[in-house]
């Protein structure tokens, strides 16, 4: 990997090359559906965002937390692919 020229801009998302993969896909897959039972978190909130009843700031906040995990791995898979094709 060559070493980029003065003039490139700095990379803003190069703080999510730091994350270990592994921990995104463990956060994603535990964190995002937790609550399972009656149904997983993330689709609750999802249906109610389609629905348009995601109104209450705490509703909000949780789709935000429970998709951030899944939100950062499908950058990183994303980056990790350009990176590769630009090889």
């Amino acid at each position: 990997m060559s070493a980029p020229s003065p003039d490139a801009a700095p990379d803003p998302l190069r703080w999510l090359d730091r994350i270990p993969l592994l921990a995104l896909v463990v956060a994603a897959v535990l964190l995002g559906p937790a609550p399972f039972v009656p149904e997983p978190h993330l689709w609750e909130k999802l249906k109610l965002l389609a629905a348009g009843m995601l109104v209450r700031p705490i509703d909000i906040f949780d789709l935000v937390w429970h998709a951030a995990p899944l939100v950062l791995l499908v950058m990183k898979l994303v980056r990790m692919a350009r990176a590769t094709r630009g090889r």
